[in-house]
C-alpha cells in the first residue's frame, strides 16, 4: 500500500432532521481535507449521487480543498457519466488539474443503483439501455477524446467568428487542456469484465465498494481476481506507462477508550452478500474495526488491500470533523506505516508497476 485517502459519501440532514445540513457537510469535508493533508494523507474523495442528500456537484468543493492544501490529491469515487455533459466536465476536470497542480484522481464509472428513475432523463439525457450503460459508455469516450485534446466541434467561416482565430472547418477541442489528466482518470469497476475493459481504456483501476461477481471467496479475494484480470489486460493492451488500482473499506483503528465507544461494536467478521436492482447479486465489504496490531494483521490478509497501491477508508462525516480527524490520524499514526505506507509530502501518487 503506497497511499491512502479518505473517500466520503457527503451524506447530510434534509427536511427537519437534526444532523449536519449540506452546508455544515461541505465545510466539514474542507477541514477535513486540510487537517488530513497536515497528517500526510495522500487523498481526498467524494462519492457522487444525484436525488439523494449527498456529494452531487463535487468540482466546487475539490477546487476550494485544491486550492487551500499542498499536498493531498482530490477525487471523486465515483462521477456518473449518465448525468453528464461529457464536454463539460471535460472542462471542470482540466481546470481542476490545473488549480491543483495535477493533484487529482477522478474516479468515472456507469453509476450506481439509484433512487430516481432513469434519473438521467430528467438532466436531459436519453439512454436506449434499462440502466443507461450506453449512455455512460458513449459520454465517456467523449470525456477521454476531450481531454486528449482531440476535436469536438468545427470552426465556423471567418467572418461568422469572433474573435477570428482558427481555419474555418478546423476542428476545435475543449479548454484548458492539461495533457497529463489523462493519467488521472479512474474507471470505478464492480465486474472482472469492466476491470478489462478499463486497462483497455487506458485508464487507472477503482474497484467498486461492491461488486457483483458472488462466489464463495471473500470481497478481497473477488477484488483480487478483478485486479489480476485489469493487470492481464493492461499488459496486453501495452501501454507506455503504469496504472494505480484503488480499492476501499471502513477502517476503525481503536487506540483507547473513546474509540472502542465510539467504533468497537462496528467490527465485523465476514462480507456481507445482497441484491442490488440492475447489479443483482453484490458482495460487499466487511467493516474493520480493532487493535492496530490486530488491524494490521487483518488487512495483510486482504489481498486487495495488499494487491492494490491506494486504500481509500470510507468516513462517518456525519459524526463531525473531530471524529473523522481522528480516525485518520490514528490510521497514518498506528497502522498505515506497517503496510508499507509514508506520508505524502511530495505532492500527487504516481503510477504503481503491474
Amino acid at each position: 500500500m503506497r497511499a491512502f485517502g479518505f473517500l466520503s459519501f457527503g451524506h447530510y440532514a434534509f427536511g427537519g432532521q437534526r444532523a449536519p445540513n449540506a452546508q455544515d457537510i461541505a465545510k466539514l469535508h474542507l477541514d477535513l481535507a486540510q487537517a488530513a493533508d497536515e497528517i500526510g494523507v495522500n487523498n481526498a474523495s467524494l462519492r457522487v449521487h444525484h436525488f439523494v442528500p449527498q456529494s452531487s456537484a463535487p468540482m466546487p468543493l475539490l477546487g476550494a480543498i485544491a486550492g487551500s492544501t499542498s499536498h493531498i490529491e482530490v477525487g471523486t469515487g465515483v462521477i456518473d457519466m449518465r448525468y453528464e455533459n461529457p464536454l463539460y466536465l471535460a472542462e471542470e476536470a482540466a481546470s481542476l488539474y490545473d488549480i491543483s497542480g495535477g493533484r487529482v484522481a477522478l474516479g468515472v464509472s456507469r453509476g450506481a443503483p439509484e433512487v430516481a428513475l432513469r434519473g438521467w432523463e430528467a438532466f436531459g439525457y436519453k439512454a436506449k439501455a434499462p440502466n443507461g450503460a450506453d449512455l455512460a459508455r458513449a459520454n465517456f469516450e467523449k470525456f477521454m477524446g476531450a481531454i486528449a485534446g482531440h476535436g469536438q466541434a468545427t470552426a465556423a467561416p471567418l467572418e461568422d467568428q469572433y474573435p477570428n482565430m482558427y481555419q474555418p472547418g478546423s476542428a476545435l477541442p475543449t479548454f484548458p487542456h492539461s495533457p497529463g489528466l489523462s493519467r488521472k482518470v479512474f474507471w470505478g469497476s464492480g465486474t472482472h469484465s469492466s476491470a478489462a475493459q478499463a486497462a483497455q481504456d487506458g485508464v487507472n483501476l477503482m474497484s467498486s465498494t461492491l461488486v457483483s461477481e458472488t462466489s464463495s471467496d471473500t470481497l478481497g479475494e473477488v477484488q483480487l481476481q478483478q485486479i489480476n484480470h485489469y493487470r492481464q489486460a493492461w499488459r496486453e493492451a501495452g501501454h507506455d506507462w503504469t496504472p494505480r488500482i484503488s480499492v476501499s473499506r471502513s477502517i476503525f483503528p481503536i487506540i483507547d477508550g473513546t474509540d472502542q465507544r465510539l467504533f468497537g461494536m462496528q467490527g465485523s467478521d465476514s462480507d456481507q452478500v445482497g441484491y442490488l436492482p440492475d447489479v443483482g447479486a453484490s458482495i460487499f465489504g466487511r467493516t474493520y474495526a480493532a487493535e492496530p496490531d490486530k488491524l494490521i494483521e487483518q488487512l495483510r490478509a486482504d489481498p486487495a488491500v495488499m494487491a492494490a497501491d491506494t486504500l481509500l477508508i470510507t468516513v462517518p462525516t456525519t459524526m463531525g470533523l473531530d471524529v473523522n480527524t481522528r480516525i485518520l490520524e490514528n490510521f497514518a499514526t498506528h497502522v498505515a506505516p506497517a503496510l508499507g505506507w509514508q506520508p505524502n509530502t511530495e505532492g500527487p501518487v504516481t503510477g504503481y508497476d503491474v
